[in-house]
């Protein structure tokens, strides 16, 4: 589970109605929903991102309602990995049901600048700035949940385990 991409730094209590305004919340389609990522912090923000990009953010990162729409909206933008200083408990685990990778590296996001080129190997819990050759380490995603990512999602996951 090794992703390299592009950091998209974001700052602090960035909230799910700017991950995802209210007014696209008509599908659940994960491309609509891409195309529309982070509308509300930046129009137009989703031109500057890549398949495999990654998130970098400041504390409590995903705040605000419980819309499983935000994390599908990242997946969407081709985003599979968010690390940030933390996470708002409700996205945390919404983000882990919906198969988007979610890192908590503390004061430590600071040492990943916007535009810097990341390896993230979730398993491991390690990110290594390729920029700057730092590397900082962080609890890795465990076992369990590496099978709910490696399924897609929880539904998918259960859907797996029951055989369907």
């Amino acid at each position: 589970m090794t992703i390299t991409g592009t950091a998209h730094r974001v700052g602090a209590h960035i909230d799910t109605d700017a991950i995802i305004p209210a007014r696209f919340l008509v599908t659940t389609d994960a491309a609509e929903l891409g195309a529309n990522c982070m509308e509300g912090l930046e129009a137009g923000w989703i031109k500057r991102v890549k398949k495999n990009d990654i998130m970098v953010a400041d504390e409590n990162f995903g705040c605000g309602s419980s819309r499983e729409h935000a994390p599908i909206s990242l997946l969407g933008a081709g985003i599979p990995v968010v690390v940030a200083k933390s996470f708002a408990r409700i996205f945390y685990r919404n983000g882990f049901n919906m198969g988007l990778i979610l890192l908590e590296v503390g004061d430590d996001f600071e040492k990943l600048g916007d535009g810097d080129q990341l390896e993230v190997d979730a398993e491991k819990g390690t990110i290594k700035n390729i920029t700057t050759g730092e590397i900082i380490t962080c609890t890795p995603v465990p076992p369990f949940m590496k099978e709910i990512l490696d399924a897609g999602g929880l539904v998918d996951y259960v859907k797996k385990r029951m055989g369907n």
